[in-house]
Protein backbone atom coordinates (compact mmCIF):
# COMPACT_ATOMS: atom_id res chain seq x y z
CA UNK A 1 0.00 0.00 0.00
CA UNK A 2 1.41 3.37 -1.41
CA UNK A 3 0.35 6.28 1.42
CA UNK A 4 1.16 10.39 0.43
CA UNK A 5 3.46 11.90 2.70
CA UNK A 6 4.64 15.43 3.49
CA UNK A 7 7.35 16.07 6.31
CA UNK A 8 7.45 19.67 7.50
CA UNK A 9 10.77 19.08 8.78
CA UNK A 10 12.95 17.07 6.30
CA UNK A 11 15.88 16.57 8.48
CA UNK A 12 13.81 13.98 9.90
CA UNK A 13 13.26 10.65 8.74
CA UNK A 14 10.28 9.25 7.16
CA UNK A 15 8.41 6.96 9.66
CA UNK A 16 9.35 2.94 9.37
CA UNK A 17 8.40 0.47 11.21
CA UNK A 18 11.52 -1.18 12.99
CA UNK A 19 11.26 -4.54 12.38
CA UNK A 20 10.10 -7.18 9.67
CA UNK A 21 7.11 -8.18 12.22
CA UNK A 22 6.15 -4.39 13.22
CA UNK A 23 2.44 -3.95 12.61
CA UNK A 24 2.85 -0.16 13.58
CA UNK A 25 5.65 2.66 12.86
CA UNK A 26 7.06 5.66 15.01
CA UNK A 27 6.00 9.03 15.17
CA UNK A 28 8.43 11.88 16.44
CA UNK A 29 8.56 15.03 18.28
CA UNK A 30 9.31 17.86 15.72
CA UNK A 31 10.25 20.03 17.78
CA UNK A 32 12.36 20.50 21.71
CA UNK A 33 10.12 20.97 24.38
CA UNK A 34 9.86 20.44 27.69
CA UNK A 35 6.41 19.49 29.29
CA UNK A 36 5.44 20.87 32.92
CA UNK A 37 4.51 17.98 35.59
CA UNK A 38 0.34 17.30 35.32
CA UNK A 39 0.60 19.55 31.83
CA UNK A 40 -0.50 18.40 28.35
CA UNK A 41 1.38 19.88 25.35
CA UNK A 42 0.37 19.31 21.58
CA UNK A 43 3.94 18.35 20.00
CA UNK A 44 3.81 18.63 15.80
CA UNK A 45 4.99 15.04 14.84
CA UNK A 46 6.25 16.32 11.39
CA UNK A 47 3.84 14.63 9.42
CA UNK A 48 0.51 14.97 7.05
CA UNK A 49 -0.29 11.64 5.89
CA UNK A 50 -3.12 10.84 3.44
CA UNK A 51 -4.99 8.17 4.82
CA UNK A 52 -6.26 5.75 1.88
CA UNK A 53 -10.23 5.58 1.58
CA UNK A 54 -11.74 3.04 3.92
CA UNK A 55 -8.80 3.04 6.43
CA UNK A 56 -8.01 5.34 9.19
CA UNK A 57 -4.89 6.18 10.84
CA UNK A 58 -4.26 5.36 14.74
CA UNK A 59 -1.95 6.78 17.31
CA UNK A 60 -1.05 4.75 20.37
CA UNK A 61 1.55 5.19 22.72
CA UNK A 62 4.94 3.51 22.54
CA UNK A 63 4.89 0.74 25.06
CA UNK A 64 7.91 2.57 27.05
CA UNK A 65 6.71 6.09 26.45
CA UNK A 66 4.87 5.83 30.58
CA UNK A 67 8.01 3.99 32.19
CA UNK A 68 10.75 5.68 30.38
CA UNK A 69 9.51 9.22 29.73
CA UNK A 70 6.74 9.94 32.36
CA UNK A 71 4.06 10.98 29.65
CA UNK A 72 0.75 9.39 28.19
CA UNK A 73 -1.18 10.39 25.35
CA UNK A 74 -4.00 12.17 26.81
CA UNK A 75 -6.51 11.47 24.86
CA UNK A 76 -5.07 7.78 24.81
CA UNK A 77 -5.68 6.98 21.34
CA UNK A 78 -5.83 9.15 18.18
CA UNK A 79 -7.64 8.79 15.21
CA UNK A 80 -6.33 10.48 11.79
CA UNK A 81 -9.33 10.13 9.10
CA UNK A 82 -8.81 9.70 5.83
CA UNK A 83 -10.03 13.47 4.73
CA UNK A 84 -7.37 15.22 6.86
CA UNK A 85 -4.16 15.46 5.40
CA UNK A 86 -4.53 19.59 3.89
CA UNK A 87 -1.06 21.69 4.26
CA UNK A 88 -2.15 22.88 7.73
CA UNK A 89 -3.37 18.98 8.78
CA UNK A 90 0.45 18.22 10.53
CA UNK A 91 -0.65 15.44 13.15
CA UNK A 92 -0.06 16.39 16.90
CA UNK A 93 0.68 14.21 19.38
CA UNK A 94 -1.63 15.05 23.11
CA UNK A 95 0.84 14.32 25.79
CA UNK A 96 0.30 14.91 29.57
CA UNK A 97 3.49 14.55 31.82
CA UNK A 98 2.30 12.28 34.71
CA UNK A 99 5.22 12.66 36.82
CA UNK A 100 6.18 15.87 39.09
CA UNK A 101 9.14 16.60 37.20
CA UNK A 102 9.46 18.43 34.06
CA UNK A 103 9.72 16.43 31.30
CA UNK A 104 12.11 16.76 28.49
CA UNK A 105 11.12 16.01 24.86
CA UNK A 106 14.28 16.09 21.79
CA UNK A 107 13.67 16.70 18.48
CA UNK A 108 13.21 13.22 16.30
CA UNK A 109 11.92 11.60 19.73
CA UNK A 110 10.01 8.75 19.62
CA UNK A 111 6.54 9.20 20.84
CA UNK A 112 3.67 7.38 19.44
CA UNK A 113 2.64 4.42 16.86
CA UNK A 114 0.83 4.47 14.16
CA UNK A 115 -0.92 1.54 12.72
CA UNK A 116 -3.01 1.97 9.47
CA UNK A 117 -6.46 0.49 9.96
CA UNK A 118 -9.56 -0.97 7.55
CA UNK A 119 -12.66 0.53 8.64
CA UNK A 120 -16.31 -0.20 8.08
CA UNK A 121 -18.98 2.45 8.06
CA UNK A 122 -21.47 1.21 10.15
CA UNK A 123 -25.32 1.73 9.07
CA UNK A 124 -28.05 2.01 12.06
CA UNK A 125 -31.31 0.34 12.18
CA UNK A 126 -32.91 1.36 15.33
CA UNK A 127 -34.94 -0.89 17.19
CA UNK A 128 -37.01 -0.78 20.67
CA UNK A 129 -35.35 -3.89 21.84
CA UNK A 130 -32.47 -5.63 21.09
CA UNK A 131 -32.33 -8.65 23.99
CA UNK A 132 -34.82 -9.49 25.93
CA UNK A 133 -32.10 -9.66 29.39
CA UNK A 134 -28.91 -8.10 30.33
CA UNK A 135 -25.80 -9.63 30.63
CA UNK A 136 -24.75 -6.95 33.09
CA UNK A 137 -23.23 -4.14 33.80
CA UNK A 138 -19.63 -2.36 33.99
CA UNK A 139 -17.06 -4.64 34.71
CA UNK A 140 -19.94 -7.05 35.19
CA UNK A 141 -17.53 -10.24 33.73
CA UNK A 142 -15.07 -10.25 36.60
CA UNK A 143 -17.37 -10.53 38.87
Amino acid sequence: MKIKITRVDKTLPLPKYETSGSVAFDLYSRIDEVIEPQTMKILPSNLIIEVPAGYALVLAARSSLAKKKNLVLRNGIGVIDEDYHGPQDEIGLLLYNISEDPVSVAKGERLAQGLILPIDRAEWEEVDLIAKSSRGGFGSTGI
